[in-house]
This record gives C-alpha cells, structure tokens and sequence, in this order.
C-alpha cells in the first residue's frame, strides 16, 4: 500500500508541475460497448468480430488508463452541466435534456418566482387523469453563479466546440463565451443535421413571441473548412486550434463536443457503403451501416487529433480524455426499424437509470506519466472537474466529484486516495424508451453504493441490485435483502431533500383517478417504508 500511495503522489505532483495541454473529448450517445477496445478488454470480445471499426480510440485504449465502471446522467444536458462544475445536475435543476419548444419564465416574459431561476421550466402541466404523479420541472441553462472548468483553470488558454446545450437554447448571457470559453464553433441543441448545418447554427431566430430578447441565438458554425460533413469539420476546426496554440507560451484546454453519434442519422455514402457490405456483424447485434459509418467519422477525428497533437510536437505534453455523454440507444424507432445498437450486457439504454443508459466509456490517455490499464474502481461524471483542476495546478474547489488523478497510478486504488463510493441519479419524467409505443417508465431516481444500487420507481416500486456480481442487472432483491433496501432508500431520499430542490421532484397528481380506463397502478412507496413524500430542500437560487 505505501509503494502505491507513493506512487499516486509522485503521479500527482508530475502532473500539477507540467500543467500539460488538455484536450477533452464528448462523444453523444455512445454506448459503452460501441467501441472496439470495450468490447475486447470488459467482455474478451475478438476484435475480429466487431462490426464498429475504432482503430485511433483502441489505439488511446491502448496507452491509457480505461475506466470499466464510470458512469453519467441518463441524459446528456445534465452531464454536461455536471461536466464542467463538478457538482451534481440534480443540485443545479439539469433534470433533463430540454427540447427548443420548452416554454421557461425567461422565453415567455413572465416574472421569475423567487428562488426560480429565469430559465427554468413552466409548472409542470402533465396532470393527466390516468397518471398518479406531476412531472418535476427542469432548468436549461448553466446557472451563471456558477464557476466553470475553463474559469477556473486559469493558466490556461480555453476553447470550446461542438454540442453546447447548456445555454437555454441561445438565451443572452448563457452561450460558451458567457461561461469563460472562446468560441471556436458552437450549437446550443440537442442535435443537430451532419449535412448543411450552417445556415442552421448560424441563424437567429425568435422561437417565442413574449421573449424580451429580440432573437435567439443558438450558435456559430465557425470557420469554413470546405468540409460537407459536420464531424470532420469540427475535427479540422479542433485541429487548426490545436495548431495554433502550439505558437502560445500558455497551455491550452480543448472541450471538444462532437455531435456524433446522436440523431438524426446520417454519414457520409462511401462509408455507409463499406459498412453495408461488410460480411462481418457485431457480436451484439451491431449491424447498422449508417451508424457504423458515423462511429467510423467520430474515430477518425481522434486519429486526426493525434496526427495534429505529433506534427506540432505537443502529443508528448498533452493530456486526451474521452468520455460519452450517456448511455446508446437501441430501441426501435416509431416505424418499428431495428435499432442501431445494442448496450448488452447492460440492461437499458439512454434515458435510463439502468446500466446500459449510465454506464459510459471513460479513458484518460497522458503516455509520459501515465501507463496503460484497466481501472475497475466505480467513478461518475463530477469528478472530471476536480480531476482536471488537479491536472492544470489548480486547487481543489467545492463540488461533488474528487480528483481521479491517484488512480492513473493506482488504478485499483491500493491506496484508498480516491474515496468516493455513493452515487446518485435523478430523473423526474415519463420516458417513452425501450418500450412499446405508447407505454412510458415512470419517473425513477437511484443510488449506488459500494457494489449494490437500488433504483426508486416513483409510482411505487423499488428494485435492487448487486452491480459487481450482476451487470445485467437480472436478479433483483429488494425481497432477499429488506435491511440493505430500507437504508439505501433512506440514503437516496435524504440526498434528494438535501440536493433537489422542491420544483425538481415528482408530486402526487390530485387529478388522478384509479378508476380511469388507462390509469397507471400506484402505491405510496414512502408510506410503506414509513418515510415522509421527499420535499427537497430549500432554494438557494442566486441572482
């Protein structure tokens, strides 16, 4: 144990004193067993028998310290908010990941309620007469109290490009700049087209008649590239910036956000080609040539990256950590196509509470102090933060996540330097995912701690897991283990009324009626572990 705590100090103090570049990539609904190296190192897959082609990130699996159980929110906008603040959304009001049409006080020139924020949601109006319980509302843009990973490094030139749908859809005040970045290429959506984007980002329109600000401004498309398709031109544009800095007497932070692989799908035709006449199909139902070639685009702009990182003699000072925002998608669409994917082994997809829609790809890749391995000790999306503070010489600021810097010298945490072992998750809507058209999942909050997660069904159920024994999540045992179920529920019902502010969790609905044709089953879940409906905690939204 001394020789590795020894050794995740000596990691550390290297690392803080180079102040290496770092470059931070995002990739958008790639599920965690889309990449080759995944496949091979979690599950002993044969790469031979991958339909997904990822040659440049199992060449950064290959050199770097591989997470196998990291995880993020169900969606992406929460993520990102946790991201770059290191807290949870949940403490922030990111509940969700909001479409443009989200009617919020700030977009239909109402008086924001004290305690609210500008751009939180309307009250929720989904009181339907089948369903027992009011959705939470959701903030969607990154409170401005708030201190970003690009203010708060700051030796360091920072850059943002990509996906930013932090920012209340372009709202005043809330775009990557607002939050200490320099623009390089930016589009506040969830999604965006691959072919023709520009006109789109760069436009302004107004969404919302009663808004005060003339016009919504959702993004810049950035420089031309003269490329046709959205991921290689933000490659080039990531690329030319790397080059740049490498003239500047400062390092320099890159958060890279791609698009790829969320929808709408599209790629670009010689790669569709190839993929669909590939004889080989994934070992998971992998077999989508659309999306294979759009897995193909996002690869090749790591391989370009690197390519960049070498001809300007920066790769050797240059930390890359790549992360996805969620879990993959692999429900059939609304015309009954097959998906595009497939989380197996995990239970679930994005969305989700399960593993298959938290659970993510995670490697940090720094070859002059870093060894390849593989670090099987459960972390989540709030310790980036910390952990690139640490990287860039900065110190520790308040939040919710802890630096993971010890285990890329002490991977299986010998040392016990990385201490965190409880996870939380919150999500309080109906989602139609994975089901059958027309049904939903109810509203579902969770917590992990150590190996057992129990996941809360707000219409009444609870579901426990033991993670390191079933991955699949396949043997629940609320029933077997009632005195572990009863103080993890009680842990995760403190957290929310410690955490979530009241507006955020789900209430009774007074319209419901058990007797309507098409009402949902309920059952008080608190009532029966002699537990109060949680409250949340009081508003500390400042001004």
């Amino acid at each position: 144990m001394i020789k590795q705590l020894l050794l995740a100090f000596s990691l550390a103090t290297a690392v803080m004193a180079e102040q290496p570049n770092i470059i931070f990539v995002l990739a958008d609904d790639l599920g965690y067993m889309d990449l080759v190296s995944y496949a091979s190192r979690v599950r002993g897959v044969d790469r031979d028998e991958c339909y997904y082609e990822t040659p440049n990130l199992d060449r950064l699996a290959d050199q770097a310290v591989v997470f196998t159980q990291a995880y993020a929110c169900p969606l992406c906008s929460p993520t990102r908010s946790s991201l770059i603040t290191g807290k949870y959304a949940a403490s922030q009001g990111f509940m969700t990941a909001t479409p443009g049409g989200y009617e919020t006080y700030y977009n239909q020139g109402l008086e924001t309620p004290d305690g609210f924020y500008d751009q939180d949601g309307l009250e929720n109006k989904t009181d339907r007469a089948p369903w027992p319980l009011t959705q939470g509302m959701s903030n969607i843009a990154l409170p401005q109290s708030e201190t970003t990973i690009a203010e708060a490094l700051k030796g360091y030139n920072s850059a943002f490009i990509g996906k930013w749908h932090l920012g209340g859809h372009g709202s005043e005040g809330f775009s990557p700049s607002d939050q200490g970045f320099e623009e390089l290429a930016w589009f506040d959506s969830g999604g965006s087209v691959y072919f023709d984007w520009r006109d789109r980002w760069n436009r302004k329109k107004k969404d919302h008649p009663r808004m005060a600000q003339d016009e919504l401004h959702q993004g810049n498309a950035g420089e031309e590239t003269g490329e046709e398709y959205l991921t290689d031109d933000l490659s080039v544009q990531a690329c030319r910036y790397i080059e740049r800095q490498a003239k500047s007497d400062k390092p320099f932070f890159l958060y890279f956000c791609q698009f790829a692989v969320h929808t709408p799908f599209g790629a670009k035709p010689d790669d569709i080609k190839h993929f669909a006449q590939k004889k080989t199909r994934g070992w998971n139902n992998h077999a989508n040539p659309t999306y294979a070639a759009m897995l193909r685009s996002l690869d090749d702009s790591i391989g370009a990256m690197f390519q960049a990182l070498e001809k300007t003699g920066q790769a050797d000072n240059t930390v890359i950590v790549f992360m996805s925002d969620n879990g993959g998608i692999e429900h059939p669409d609304e015309n009954g196509k097959p998906a595009v994917s497939c989380n197996t082994p995990l239970k679930g997809e994005k969305a989700l509470v399960y593993e298959g829609g938290i659970r993510v790809p995670l490697m940090v890749w720094y070859p002059k102090s870093v060894k390849h391995a593989l670090c099987d000790v459960p972390v989540d999306c709030n310790d980036i933060y910390p952990t690139l503070l640490q990287i860039g010489g900065e110190s520790a600021m308040s939040g919710d996540g802890q630096s993971l810097v010890p285990l890329l010298g002490d991977p299986k945490n010998s040392a016990k330097q990385y201490s965190r072992d409880t996870f939380f998750w919150h999500y309080p809507f109906y989602v139609s995912v994975g089901l059958k058209k027309g049904d939903l999942t109810a509203p579902r909050s969770a917590i992990r701690k150590g190996d057992w997660k129990l996941i809360l069904d707000w219409e009444g159920g609870l579901e426990l897991y033991n993670i390191r024994k079933d991955i699949s999540e396949t043997s629940e045992l609320s029933a077997k283990e009632p005195e572990r179920t009863q103080a993890l529920f009680k842990e995760l019902v403190g957290w929310l009324n410690a955490t979530v502010e009241s507006r955020y969790i789900p209430k009774t609905n007074s319209r419901y009626d058990p007797n309507h044709a098409e009402a949902r089953p309920f059952k008080n879940i608190f009532e029966q572990h002699n537990m109060d409906w949680p409250t949340g905690r009081i508003s500390r939204v400042e001004k």
